[in-house]
């Protein structure tokens, strides 16, 4: 073996133990590794800074907003009361929530096989609040990767508590406005405002409220960070599932970059790959992995690597992309990113499943009426010959107005006729009342007869229920022998 295959064989092997057997936050003892990221920069940060700044706007802001005095989007699991997009959902649209959270699950799943995790690494929260925001802080004050690293190893001065002071109490700070913007998503905005504009002692459970979620969030930021999307998040441990080898993913061309080698200044013809293996990739990974292993768990499509990547090739003057949004199959087949037939026909699926959420939002009714026969009784005959059946009707108002109700039969014969008063169903409430329907004895054919009954706010029919009428069969000659009788007792 010459000395050039020997020195061939000795990269080959340095790099086959650069693939890891446990994940970058554990070291060799089993304790955390601290994972302290090279400031990114580039195009995609650029982008990416931009669409956070936007989603930080929204986040804030939607609590905010109101349609006809209703937040806009709200989540009160306490009251059981969901509001999306100014429409109100109350339990007894749990058919529909259901419907819609599965269609919401299978867009998820077919927007991952196509576009990878992209979501993760530009919209998520986790993500956005993490490196767009505690992040930035901590660059500020304990500056770039290097830095970091010295000022964890270094003893403790007053430098280094100076910094660690600033860092936590800023962290806190902000966390407790986060902590307080997720409550308005669950209790609502109006509600929060309320409870930090009066004493704790009015408010205890409101407060201790808020306390846990400015702890959570102060302990994901400041020292779970990138496990919550290893561990916590079941979207993050599912991807190995849902992605294929034509999914796209941030990935490494290593048809194109491998053998690697350092650039030689001395040689014009490059005799290896076009990863000069810098490291830069690795060292800028917010979760501390080398994306020249392939697609890994932990990766979330942040795009630093790309950033890191295409700026070393400038510098050597080889062509940008050898980190680039991919797909297996296109890198491996030299095949560019195009879209496929595949990729527009799950795109096409993807807008019709929402077409068919926005569909269910608004077809929903405003008016949940339910009309049943009171228990225990079967029907009531009365001194005029007609038979009458007793009901309760249970009403939900789930508009932001309060509703007269009216009911009429249309389907058969009878009248309805009110216990008490009309019905008044104030706004975004239920109502309970009773009625009687009387219907003509000799017009009854069956033991159990359906019932149809419109509900009306004044000449506008809302919504149309159906019930049961029970009455005796009517016999015309039992009848005859009844007025037989009553001649023969004249």
């Amino acid at each position: 073996m010459n000395g050039k295959g020997g020195v061939e064989e000795s990269k080959e092997e340095s790099q086959q133990e650069s693939f890891r057997d446990s994940i970058a936050t554990i070291n060799k003892n089993g304790k955390r590794n601290w994972i302290s990221p090279k400031k990114p920069r580039g195009s995609f940060y650029k982008k990416r800074t931009v669409v956070s700044f936007l989603f930080l706007l929204v986040f804030f802001t939607l609590p905010f907003i109101k349609v006809r005095g209703q937040p806009l989007f709200l989540i009160n699991i306490l009251e059981r009361k969901f509001i999306l997009f100014g429409v109100i959902f109350w339990p007894q649209d749990f058919i529909i929530f259901g419907v819609g959270m599965l269609a919401f699950i299978v867009f998820i799943v077919l927007f991952t096989v196509v576009f990878g995790r992209v979501f993760c690494g530009w919209v998520c929260p986790q993500t956005v609040f993490m490196e767009m925001v505690f992040r930035k802080i901590e660059y500020a004050i304990d500056g770039d990767y290097t830095e970091q690293q010295k000022l964890r190893n270094q003893k403790w001065n007053a430098v280094k508590i100076w910094k660690r002071s600033l860092k936590l109490g800023i962290f806190f700070f902000i966390a407790v406005i986060i902590a307080n913007a997720f409550l308005t998503y669950i209790i609502g905005a109006d509600q929060v405002l309320h409870i930090v504009g009066e004493p704790i002692a009015l408010h205890p459970g409101g407060f201790i409220a808020m306390v846990i979620f400015s702890f959570v969030f102060f302990g994901i930021y400041t020292w779970f960070r990138e496990q919550v999307c290893l561990i916590v998040c079941p979207y993050g441990r599912l991807q190995g599932v849902m992605l294929d080898p034509n999914s796209i993913l941030v990935a490494y061309d290593y048809v194109r970059g491998e053998p690697r080698d350092k650039v030689h200044r001395d040689t014009k013809e490059n005799l290896h790959g076009d990863c000069v293996d810098c490291s830069l990739c690795v060292k800028v990974c917010p979760v501390g992995i080398d994306i020249r292993n392939g697609t890994q768990l932990e990766c979330t499509n942040c795009t630093a690597c790309i950033d890191a990547c295409d700026e070393v090739m400038e510098k050597v003057h080889r062509p940008k992309g050898l980190i680039r949004y991919a797909s297996e199959n296109g890198i491996k087949n030299k095949i560019a990113l195009a879209l496929t037939g595949r990729i527009k026909a799950y795109s096409v699926v993807l807008i019709l499943l929402m077409g068919f959420l926005t569909f269910l939002l608004v077809s929903r009714s405003d008016v949940d009426a339910t009309v049943l026969r009171a228990g225990g009784q079967l029907f009531q005959e009365q001194a005029d010959g007609r038979i009458s059946n007793l009901y309760t009707v249970n009403v939900i108002n789930k508009t932001h107005n309060d509703i007269p109700l009216t009911f009429k039969i249309e389907s058969d014969d009878g009248t309805i006729q009110m216990v008490g008063k009309d019905m008044h169903v104030h706004k975004e409430s239920k109502s309970e009342t009773e009625f009687f329907i009387f219907r003509d004895r000799k017009k009854i054919s069956f033991r159990k007869t359906r019932i149809t009954i419109g509900v009306y706010s004044g000449d506008k029919k809302i919504q149309t229920v159906h019930t049961t009428f029970l009455g005796p069969v009517y016999d015309p000659e039992e009848d005859k022998s009844e007025q037989g009788d009553s001649t023969k007792n004249k």
